[in-house]
């Protein structure tokens, strides 16, 4: 199976989520250039728009190391859910994913089934705030 690696990385990591409200456990692993960059896990919150999913919470590790934010094209991915088919990131995520990685590939797993798509593909009109210097961050 292709992505089996960071598919099993991003299941080992799901069993630390916080997910007492949903039971839906979802871990994520960010790779790089094929290494392991950085993993997250959704942490619930009992005012649902509190909760912090697992793509979230990897990329924003990525940005507190200190690394650089356009990761370019290489970038992959991983989300693993405990659920019968895969979930695709949710909005916020794919806002996130289209400003700090937007040529990444995504790759959604479960047991089951495997989902693989584009950034792009997943939020083909993003959200664009031109930046002071006029130029957009994507």
């Amino acid at each position: 199976m292709a992505y089996e690696k960071e598919i099993d990385d991003a299941r080992d990591v799901a069993k630390y989520a916080y997910a007492p409200y949903s039971g839906f456990k979802v871990g994520c692993a960010l790779y790089k250039d094929g290494r392991l960059f950085s993993m997250g896990v959704n942490v619930e919150n009992a005012s649902y728009g509190l909760t912090l999913c697992a793509e979230r919470a990897a990329l924003a590790r990525v940005v507190t190391v200190g690394h650089p934010l356009d990761m370019g094209v290489g970038v992959v991915l991983v989300i693993y859910a405990d659920a019968e088919k895969p979930a695709m990131p949710c909005g916020a995520c794919r806002q996130w994913m289209i400003e700090l990685i937007p040529n990444a590939t995504v790759v959604s797993a479960t047991d089951n089934a495997v989902e693989v798509a584009t950034v792009r593909a997943l939020l083909p009109q993003p959200f664009v705030l031109e930046v002071s210097d006029g130029n957009a961050p994507v």
